[in-house]
């Protein structure tokens, strides 16, 4: 069993073999599209089971998938004209013990087959990076060249959410991460160094959306 954090990205994994369980939903053996995570959930493998798989930054997996799935959906091979997911998807469980080849597998089967040039919008580029540099979500049509409506409804068309929960989870993964390599950081400066108001709003945002507290990460 291991937490699966937000991200704000989406995703496509292959179930080569096993039981596996994502957050309440049991996943059978194929080629299943992931959701946009916009909240932490667990994922629980049973002995024995073999996942790979390719997760796309936040936008990117609208840009070259050209839809969003609002839970884990199985591909039918009826619908799979386009990208040939399960001709990878075979390739994948002949190399079930050979972790290298498999990520190669993908890498070439991702060139081939995905185009990602100019596969989001400047404007929302734009956005995603002026978040990212701790800029307020309300304050966006500053850096690009659209209203704040209009970003709005970039982020909703594209990620699913709104700027200012991309803000929350970009937050808490930063977070997440810094604790990892900081066991014993005092949390107080922690919440001060991530933009939180203070300790209590830092841990109410992560039992929200990471579904833990700091001091259990």
């Amino acid at each position: 069993m291991k937490p699966l954090y937000a991200d704000a990205g989406s995703g496509i994994l292959f179930n080569l073999c096993g039981e596996v369980t994502m957050g309440d939903a049991a996943l059978p053996e194929g080629v299943i599209m992931l959701p946009v995570k916009k909240m932490a959930e667990k994922i629980v493998m049973s002995p024995g089971a073999r996942l790979a798989g390719i997760r796309f930054h936040p936008a990117i997996g609208y840009g070259v998938l050209g839809r969003h799935y609002d839970k884990p959906t199985l591909l039918l091979p009826a619908d799979d004209q386009l990208y040939h997911l399960y001709k990878m998807f075979t390739e994948l469980q002949l190399m079930t013990q050979d972790n290298t080849r498999q990520v190669e597998a993908l890498s070439q089967w991702a060139h081939h087959n995905l185009d990602f040039t100019n596969v989001i919008p400047d404007c929302l580029e734009t956005a995603l990076e002026s978040i990212e540099q701790g800029d307020s979500p309300g304050q966006l049509s500053e850096s690009a060249p659209l209203s704040q409506r209009q970003i709005e409804r970039h982020f909703r068309s594209w990620l699913g959410m709104t700027p200012k929960h991309y803000q929350r989870i970009l937050r808490i993964k930063q977070a997440i991460c810094f604790l990892r390599g900081h066991k014993n950081a005092n949390l107080a400066d922690v919440a001060y160094a991530f933009g939180f108001s203070d300790q209590a709003h830092m841990t109410r945002e992560f039992r929200t959306i990471a579904r833990i507290t700091p001091r259990q990460v």
